[in-house]
């Protein structure tokens, strides 16, 4: 799956709300820091995740389906294996009329559910990072892939 640098760009330039299924609580899992940049880079993240539902993360209630969102989303970002794609796509197909993009993260793929998704007019992308990806294209990263000299969850 090759993306153009223009088209993720123009992704992560008119998204504003993001659905993160999967997010975690615990500041060391790549689904919490992932959700923390981009609310610290101005996206509104909703978290969603069954096991935690009801409880707050960065000043939001964690929902426990994205049936529970109750204003739609622009991007939907999964942090969930494979083989539970679809039935998250086939939710926000269903509850987001405007949904724009699916957003598989790395290791997460899914083609059935890619091509379903697209036929909606919605963009996918797969085994990608939000994170990783506006920092490279937004100039947060050096030519050596960071900026401190330190790869760390923490920001």
């Amino acid at each position: 799956m090759e993306y153009t640098d223009a088209f993720l760009k123009e992704i992560l330039t008119r998204t504003q709300r993001i659905a993160v299924v999967g997010v975690s609580l615990n500041p060391v899992r790549p689904s919490y820091y992932v959700a923390r940049y981009l609310t610290l880079k101005g996206f509104e993240v909703v978290p969603v995740n069954p096991v935690h539902a009801g409880k707050e993360l960065f000043g939001r209630i964690v929902r426990g389906a994205l049936s529970d969102i109750k204003t739609g989303v622009d991007m939907v970002d999964i942090f969930r294996r494979s083989d539970a794609v679809p039935p998250i796509v086939d939710e926000a197909l269903e509850c987001f009329g405007d949904l724009q993009t699916i957003w598989m993260q790395i290791g997460v793929s899914h083609t059935e559910a890619a091509e379903k998704a697209q036929a909606r007019g919605v963009d996918v992308i797969q085994n990608r990072c939000p994170k990783i990806e506006y920092q490279r294209l937004f100039g947060e990263l050096r030519m050596g892939g960071f900026a401190t000299g330190v790869i760390s969850s923490k920001l």
